[in-house]
């Protein structure tokens, strides 16, 4: 069971609601969607799924179908009387909080591991998967629906057009593969863009063993000018001599560097004693 286009409609006209566009609101209408997203995460049996922004709970009705016990965290509290009815009777613990600022570790209390499974509100996807990949360990694995643009983001590797800040910072924890395209048409209301789904697999331990702190400030500086050589972007923060140390061309340009090439322009750096300058 899930919901129709129909259903999602006489749900919010008997409740009084309508999406939200600032809490970037975009309902699944289509069953057949749900059920390929649940399909797509490769869930364990039986594992325990966080859900964030469940909406009218299309999702969450195909997960528990499934068997899986959801926590469904929702921030707009116009949805939560409609959600309420939708999953009453099956194993959904609904949440009323904003994700990015949810005490976690009390949410998640009940296991030692969850999964991840979510349409993500567009206008957080990202800082809210580097927040989990941060700070909730005990969630893994994730497959998230978000825009298409970000998932290519979030799964790009070196050298290509979207590889970018949210690439390294994912590729720090984590592997990323964008796993399906979602059209425009199974959602009301209906976004202007494609929406990718994104399985995101958590690694045992980071990928290099770097201070985040100093990797992910280069990271910053030399994207937020990435035309120019790292030379260039990084002449205030790297020795000059810490390039040849770390093996890496000072002439390249940062899309080029895989996490690696990171790892060891930080720990170049580090072992200098720090950034250059002020």
């Amino acid at each position: 069971m899930t919901l129709t286009r129909r259903d999602v409609i006489d749900l919010l006209d008997r409740h009084g609601v309508r999406p939200s566009r600032a809490l970037g609101q975009n309902f699944v209408v289509d069953p057949n969607t749900v059920r390929r997203i649940v399909r797509l995460a490769l869930l364990e049996p039986s594992i325990p799924v966080v859900e964030i922004g469940p909406g009218l709970g299309s999702l969450t009705l195909a997960l528990t179908d499934e068997g899986h016990p959801v926590t469904a965290v929702e921030l707009d509290r116009h949805l939560l009387p409609a959600l309420a009815e939708v999953t009453e009777g099956r194993p959904v613990t609904v949440v009323h909080a904003d994700a990015m600022r949810l005490d976690w570790e009390t949410t998640l209390a009940a296991s030692p591991r969850w999964a991840l499974v979510a349409n993500l509100p567009y206008n957080v996807g990202t800082s809210l998967i580097l927040e989990l990949l941060e700070r909730v360990p005990r969630i893994d694995p994730m497959l998230v629906m978000v825009q298409s643009e970000v998932g290519d983001r979030l799964a790009a590797a070196p050298g290509t057009e979207a590889y970018g800040i949210p690439s390294v910072k994912l590729a720090y924890r984590a592997t990323a593969r964008v796993v399906g395209r979602v059209p425009p048409t199974v959602f009301l209301p209906r976004p202007r863009v494609e929406s990718a789904l994104v399985r995101i697999t958590r690694l045992p331990v980071p990928a290099v063993g770097a201070d985040p702190v100093l990797l992910f400030s280069l990271v910053d500086r030399a994207f937020g000018q990435r035309r120019k050589m790292l030379r260039r972007s990084l002449a205030d923060v790297v020795p000059p001599d810490a390039f040849e140390r770390a093996g890496i061309d000072a002439s390249e340009r940062p899309e080029r560097l895989g996490i690696e090439a990171w790892g060891r322009l930080t720990d170049a750096v580090a072992a200098t004693g720090g950034p250059a300058g002020p």
